[in-house]
């Protein structure tokens, strides 16, 4: 394979190559329209390009992909330490070029467009979450601005909100009425969207071997499972569980000197997301499990109560790994055993 390596700025309309020629030395910065850039690759012996990890990037490391081009996402933070001097496209270009080059740089999965997909679902819904969450509290205000106060909660706000609507009728104009239930109505077809949503996840979840055998674990449901297939990628992409659950942001961080190492609390790097519906997920087998298990118990009697959370939420990322690098189904009395 051609050792040449290219480090891309992308954008939406312009394109900036950066390289330097292994015959002649020569270095090589190139802007390119977004119309010219795949046919630009398509006459080019395969090579090694870097992109960071940016909107339309999986899209683009696909197509190159198919081209014959071997294809590393970046992580923004990694390549920001690259940049020099000023911040532009063509800086920007050189710092991948170097970072793609740097060994020990983890390159985010290249995604399927499927499994895309189903991370826009997840992402529609956490924008009606965040919308509905808004919507509420509004409306929860504007009652409250004429006496009515409800309970908090979409619970408490669903069960009174029609009584409240009816007392403030007697003394409020129509116009104001009529405003209130409007928007109490949106949240209602909030909820129906979000309800279609996890339909449709729910149908993939079905069809999908890989989340369907991880749903088995205890507190990984339908949100986690369908999430933690489709942002994972290749499973055999990581070389542990452990290196799974820290990409996850589940480990502690650590810092060192003089051959000692400490570990500090929870590093909260990696996917937000994923983590946090592992974390409630194992807040709800401790809430809810009659017998979460003796590893749990011990830990309990040692650690506070969201200590115990993290490290459960961990051991399910660990377990999530190891059923999809090894394609096993769930064993609840598994152990594991180092290996001699």
């Amino acid at each position: 394979m051609n050792s040449t390596v290219i480090g891309i700025d992308i954008a939406k309309r312009v394109f900036q190559l950066y390289w330097v020629d292994i015959e002649t030395g020569e270095i090589v910065s190139l802007q390119l329209k977004r119309e010219k850039f795949l046919a630009y690759f398509v006459n080019r012996q395969p090579c090694l390009i870097g992109m960071e990890a940016c909107g339309g990037a999986q899209h683009w490391a696909r197509e190159l992909i198919k081209l014959g081009h071997e294809v590393k996402l970046l992580a923004g933070k990694f390549v920001k330490s690259f940049v020099m001097g000023n911040k532009s496209d063509a800086a920007d270009a050189k710092a991948i070029w170097i970072a793609v080059q740097q060994p020990g740089v983890k390159p985010i999965a290249i995604k399927t467009e499927q499994q895309q997909a189903i991370l826009a679902l997840h992402r529609m819904r956490q924008g009606l979450i965040k919308v509905r969450t808004m919507q509420v509290n509004a409306l929860r205000g504007l009652l409250t601005e004429y006496g009515e106060v409800m309970p908090q909660g979409k619970a408490g706000l669903r069960k009174g909100i029609a009584v409240a609507l009816e007392r403030t009728a007697e003394r409020l104009p129509g116009i104001v009425i009529e405003a209130l239930r409007e928007q109490w109505q949106r949240i209602t077809e909030l909820d129906t969207q979000m309800v279609e949503i996890e339909r449709k996840l729910q149908s993939w979840l079905k069809s999908n071997l890989a989340a369907k055998a991880i749903a088995n674990i205890p507190g990984v449901g339908l949100l986690t499972a369908t999430a933690a297939v489709a942002t994972m990628g290749d499973a055999k992409a990581f070389r542990s569980g452990r290196e799974f659950a820290a990409w996850v942001g589940l480990v502690p961080k650590q810092t060192g000197t003089g051959g000692k190492t400490r570990l500090l609390g929870i590093s909260k790097r990696g996917d937000t997301y994923l983590r946090t519906l592992l974390i409630h997920g194992a807040r709800s087998v401790l809430m809810h499990a009659k017998q979460p298990g003796a590893w749990v118990d011990e830990l309990g009697k040692r650690r506070p109560s969201n200590v115990v959370v993290v490290a459960l939420a961990n051991k399910m990322a660990r377990t999530i790994w190891a059923m999809l690098a090894h394609e096993r189904a769930y064993q609840g009395d598994w152990v594991s055993i180092k290996p001699a």
